[in-house]
């Protein structure tokens, strides 16, 4: 039984590695298009935009709390993987 959730839970885990290095490629093929607009990289009022959208679509068990420091969270990272900032 333990063994079988600590599978899963590593499936979920490796999904969720899977997932943010996907938006990582995706966020740094954007900023290769905005550079050659001339387009600033960042835009904090979409970044709130996203947290709220995320905020609404979640079904839990994550509280609405949670949703945001995780997506908080997960543009900072973004910012410091791509920026090295």
């Amino acid at each position: 039984m333990i063994t079988d959730y600590r599978e899963k839970i590593a499936a979920a885990d490796r999904d969720l590695l899977a997932a943010i290095n996907r938006r990582l490629e995706l966020v740094r093929a954007l900023h290769e298009h905005k550079r050659a607009e001339g387009i600033p990289l960042r835009d904090p009022t979409r970044e709130e935009q996203l947290v709220v959208e995320l905020q609404a679509a979640n079904k839990g068990p994550l509280s609405s709390t949670g949703v945001a420091e995780l997506f908080r969270h997960v543009l900072d990272l973004t910012r410091r993987e791509i920026h090295g900032a």
